[in-house]
């Protein structure tokens, strides 16, 4: 040996890279417990497993489901790879004989069936455009970042699969252990047996000691984050945007969009406040906003306009200045009397309301050409007719009692919610 020290390189982590990563986390990942679970105890599973509220685990899938959809397939996949707390492997694993596991196969298949469906359904179609990739991309950082910073800790025991060991049949045996020409030794033995095999009763225990009572400790004060109100602040900030961009006419961002992007930026906040330890009221916000955004993709409240105000709005112009090339309210009934305007050049204009009734009166000699539309609700022109929800447009043209050769009008009426009548005055 020269006597020189020897250096040698740290040992690296388990968690250096991400192929290392992925690794632990399926050797370690979270096990569904018996107790805290509301369905199949998923959700307790991940929050147990890196310190998090399941609360907020919970609202976090809610908001993905409602954000993009992937929150329902993304709870069937941990009910089919997660195992219990006392299982040996998980429902996928136990169908394919790998361990035992508290999911039967016949229900493990179903979760198969389920999921595929799921999953397939969540990324062929959304309300969100787009939105099942990004709440998967969001859900999968999530796990990998909380991997990366906790995945030290509250790491499972290994369950030890269950042996079974048979002795013998089970019959009670005796075996001689004294020999026939064994010398008698002196004394009078009346149990001819010997002395170290007699089974005595010990002498008892002192009992233990009364266990110290604990002394309670008032818990620490909770440090204030602002993750909640930097992640309130900038939903308002969203949502003010994308009222703007629709004022400025910019069709994406309808209602049902701008809601969808403030759930994003309150489920970002929410996976956030649960590194930090904070952002719990985010969920009082998250709860009203994933109603809303479930009712307006029941509802077919596509292409809500915020535009023109509130209130009923009625005109009557007597000159073709006076007729304008759009009305457009966003709440309100709109009542358009084109009666009084005089024979001359074709004129055209269109009426589009938020939420209300529309209704638009024309001469009887006029030639109307038309295309009538709601989201919900009765549409009437003329002659024809429709009723219920996301109806086609009703188009025709329309040439009154004396035929073709009156007034040429041209007209585009379009209701978000409410009743559509064009009619005759």
């Amino acid at each position: 040996m020269s006597g020189a020290s020897e250096t040698r390189a740290p040992k690296p982590s388990p968690l250096n890279g991400f192929e290392e990563t992925v690794k632990d986390f399926w050797v370690s990942r979270p096990r569904r417990p018996h107790a805290g679970r509301k369905v199949a105890g998923v959700a307790a599973a991940i929050g147990y497993r890196y310190g998090i509220d399941p609360v907020v685990v919970r609202v976090a899938l809610v908001v993905a489901t409602i954000f993009g959809g992937f929150g329902v397939p993304f709870y069937l996949l941990g009910w089919l790879f997660l195992p219990g707390e006392s299982d040996e492997v998980s429902g996928f694993e136990s169908l394919i004989g790998r361990g035992r596991s508290s999911v039967s196969p016949a229900f493990a298949v179903v979760l198969c069936v389920l999921t595929v469906v799921s999953v397939g359904g969540s990324f062929s179609g959304s309300w969100f455009d787009g939105g099942a990739l990004i709440s998967f991309a969001l859900i999968a950082i999530a796990l990998y970042l909380l991997h990366r910073s906790r995945g030290q800790e509250n790491r499972p025991a290994p369950v030890t699969p269950r042996t079974q060991a048979f002795t013998g049949n089970g019959a009670f045996t005796m075996t001689e252990t004294a020999t026939a020409d064994a010398e008698a030794k002196p004394g009078w033995d009346p149990l001819a047996a010997d002395p170290a095999g007699w089974d005595l009763p010990e002498a008892p225990s002192s009992p233990p000691p009364p266990p110290t009572p604990p002394t309670y400790q008032r818990p620490a004060p909770r440090r204030r984050s602002k993750v909640g109100s930097a992640t309130f602040a900038l939903a308002v900030v969203t949502a003010g945007g994308g009222v703007l961009a629709n004022l400025n006419g910019a069709p994406w961002f309808s209602a049902q969009h701008i809601i969808g992007l403030v759930l994003g930026v309150v489920g970002i906040g929410l996976v956030t406040g649960a590194f930090v330890r904070g952002g719990r009221g985010l969920i009082g916000l998250a709860v009203p906003l994933a109603i809303a955004g479930m009712v307006l993709t029941t509802v077919p409240f596509q292409n809500f306009d915020f535009r023109g105000g509130a209130g009923d709005l009625t005109v009557t112009p007597h000159a073709v200045t006076d007729l304008k090339p759009l009305y457009q309210h966003a709440a309100g009934n709109i009542d358009l009397d084109l009666t009084q305007l005089p024979a001359g050049a074709p004129i055209t204009t269109d009426v589009v309301n938020g939420a209300g009734d529309t209704t638009v009166t024309v001469p009887d000699t006029a030639d109307v050409t038309y295309d009538c539309h709601t989201g919900a609700g009765t549409t009437s022109c003329f002659d024809r007719s429709a009723d219920g929800i996301s109806q086609d447009a009703l188009t025709g043209t329309d040439y009154g009692t004396d035929g073709p050769g009156g007034q040429k009008i041209t007209l585009h009426v379009k209701n978000s919610v409410g009743n559509v009548a064009v009619r005759r005055g």
